[in-house]
């Protein structure tokens, strides 16, 4: 791996990480994962994610602690707000599964890690097409980020450019599901609940659930999914 490029990775644990972890391989990269527990109600997604690097010989799996709950604001890191099922969240314009600023401050750390491993590209897996209408997921985001990146780096005042890579932007998830197996990503190792028990067990009512599992009946592949 000397001689390979290396780029940071941010995995969660889910289906669409996974699959940009092998995206990052594919393109000849040495894929450095990083997660995050940031207080999220369904952190058995990191040991999910744990599985994924392990089984995709990723360079280095490294995990950084936050805790979002401090500012709550979501279903996802405040007990408090319900986490929508049946597609009932889909209704809103922004979900309250929307946690604030995610991206933006994941998105910051893994620079911060490039510019120390020498990276000039980070990988994530947003998606603006069978997801929940977040801000953060959208093209204009990841675009603006790069330029960020270039102004607020080191690297960048020495003339670098960092690319940031959301190959799932425009896949729906049938379409994604269908990419990662051609790369050989297994699903069954990967955590997408809002909601999963501790043993990672998804509830199969929320939306992510409800996308996961539409999306592997289009792409006609078994599901894996281990389903309470």
């Amino acid at each position: 791996m000397g001689s390979v490029r290396p780029a940071v990775v941010l995995l969660s644990g889910g289906l669409d990480s996974a699959t940009v972890l092998a995206c990052a391989r594919r393109d000849g990269f040495a894929p450095h994962a990083l997660s995050f527990d940031y207080g999220q109600r369904h952190r058995a997604e990191l040991d999910a994610a744990a599985r994924v690097a392990a089984a995709q010989r990723a360079a280095a799996h490294k995990v950084v602690v936050l805790d979002l709950r401090s500012i709550g604001g979501s279903a996802l890191t405040d007990a408090a707000i319900a986490v929508p099922v049946d597609g009932h969240g889909g209704r809103q314009e922004i979900p309250v599964t929307y946690v604030p600023a995610r991206n933006t401050v994941f998105l910051a750390i893994a620079l911060g890690w490039a510019e120390v491993l020498g990276a000039r590209d980070l990988y994530l897996g947003v998606n603006a097409v069978d997801y929940s209408g977040y801000p953060d997921c959208r093209p204009e985001f990841i675009a603006k980020f790069a330029e960020l990146a270039r102004l607020a780096t080191k690297a960048g005042a020495e003339g670098g450019r960092f690319a940031v890579h959301a190959p799932l932007m425009a896949l729906a998830k049938h379409e994604i599901i269908a990419l990662g197996v051609t790369l050989g990503v297994d699903y069954g190792l990967t955590v997408s609940c809002y909601q999963a028990d501790a043993a990672g067990s998804a509830c199969g009512v929320c939306d992510s659930c409800r996308f996961r599992r539409e999306g592997f009946t289009r792409a006609g592949v078994p599901d894996p999914t281990r389903y309470r």
